[in-house]
């Protein structure tokens, strides 16, 4: 079955895996789950420190080391899987695997308390890696469901569908966890392990819109050969090849992987962070990371419309030193309000940074080249080995002093970030 492009149904169908798999990223990676997982991990007796298969742990720094090892476990998997998966023709299959796999570890987070910290830690890394495969095989369908001139309005459809449905669970399970009395709830840890059964719920649930209406995939042989499985890494190997060739490109890949490491290590440990050293509550995290992405959206816009005057890497040079201005403030807080001032800045970047990171990637890529697919395999890649090492770097260097240090330490990948900037911007102009 081979989809007819621009098809409304099969549209709103795939946008509907946006609308199912958001909840996961807002309720687990960015709410609910950090500010329970704080709370429940920080103990009279050990303080922050707890025994995970008889090795003692910062918990935050803990949480960090599981989520990094989960991407790297992916940046192994993915290009050997997606090769896999366009060989045969059946990447809706894997879409659907980790789409179950990564519901049910949401779903087995209901069971997670302090004495059983192992199952918990590992059901959170392991949907994570649900959601990294399944998004990376869902946006594989763009251009196979639109035409060129349509995948614009597509793909932001998808954005609008992941926005509300994540939102909608979210204030759903905000009743719970702000009104538990309203539904005879006693015990303190239940609404939150509800949240988490319900996004696993959610996302299995409305993922079978797109599992129903999607095509299998568009096979390019019958069977696999042996050659295939390599040739996913090859490909990345290939593509490496050519920057080497494209100075311009190679130079923004390098700033991009190092600034990324920041941006992407911040938005993942902000909710842990403003839990542990302000004791913010769920309520208030909640509401924080809502309005933050309010404020992501008209970032976005106004450095578009900013990068038309004064060009994209100027721009983002101007948000890296916002960014590192973010990590001393982060350093050096000490109440709420200055909480809430540091995530409107950072909502208000954080959206910025991203689209045009990746509008000046597709800029320098090279004109009329049939492999685009290729390179923004590359350039996903990249963006979650920063993760990895940022996440890990972030718990190390808790592990060694605190969490302050830990934000403090972050300012330096913006710094060689942004001299990295200054250095493409010599050799030509984005534009």
């Amino acid at each position: 079955m081979h989809a007819i492009k621009n098809d409304k149904r099969t549209i709103r169908s795939w946008a509907m895996f946006d609308w199912a798999n958001s909840a996961y990223n807002l309720v687990i990676t960015s709410t609910i789950f950090p500010a329970y997982y704080t709370i429940i991990t920080t103990t009279t007796e050990n303080g922050d420190k707890v025994s995970f298969f008889g090795f003692r742990f910062v918990n935050t720094a803990l949480s960090n080391y599981a989520l990094s090892v989960a991407y790297l476990i992916m940046v192994v998997l993915l290009p050997l899987l997606s090769s896999t998966a366009d060989y045969r023709g059946n990447k809706k299959v894997f879409m659907k695997t980790f789409t179950y796999v990564g519901g049910i570890a949401c779903m087995a987070l209901f069971f997670f308390k302090l004495e059983t910290l192992e199952l918990g830690v590992i059901a959170f890394a392991i949907a994570a890696m649900g959601y990294i495969g399944g998004v990376m095989f869902s946006n594989s369908y763009l251009p196979e469901i639109a035409s060129v001139d349509h995948q614009d309005r597509v793909s932001a459809q998808g954005f609008a569908y992941g926005y509300i449905g994540s939102v909608l669970l979210q204030i759903i399970c905000f009743v719970f966890v702000l009104k538990p009395e309203l539904f005879g709830i006693t015990d303190s840890s239940f609404p939150a392990r509800l949240s988490f059964l319900l996004v696993g719920l959610w996302w299995i649930g409305f993922a079978q819109i797109p599992f129903k209406n999607l095509p299998a995939g568009s096979p390019n042989h019958d069977r696999l050969r042996s050659k295939a499985i390599h040739s996913g890494y090859q490909e990345l190997a290939t593509v490496w090849q050519q920057l080497k060739q494209i100075k311009e490109l190679k130079r923004f890949l390098y700033a991009f992987f190092f600034y990324s490491i920041g941006v992407q290590t911040i938005m993942l440990v902000a909710a842990s962070f403003g839990e542990k050293v302000l004791h913010l509550g769920t309520a208030k995290l909640i509401a924080t990371i809502l309005i933050i992405q309010l404020v992501a959206i008209l970032g976005a816009y106004l450095m578009s419309t900013l990068a038309r005057y004064i060009g994209n890497v100027k721009v983002l040079m101007i948000v890296v030193v916002i960014w590192v201005g973010v990590c001393f403030a982060a350093y050096g807080i000490s109440n709420e309000y200055q909480f809430y001032t540091i995530a409107a800045v950072v909502g208000l970047i954080m959206g910025g940074i991203q689209s045009l990171s990746r509008s000046t990637y597709s800029k320098y890529l090279p004109e009329n080249t049939p492999d685009t697919a290729s390179f923004f395999s590359f350039y996903d890649v990249t963006e979650k080995l920063a993760i990895v090492i940022g996440l890990a770097t972030f718990a190390f260097v808790e592990e060694q002093s605190n969490i302050r240090n830990s934000a403090l330490g972050l300012s330096v990948f913006f710094v060689i970030g942004f001299f990295l900037l200054i250095n493409l911007l010599r050799t030509r102009k984005a534009e």
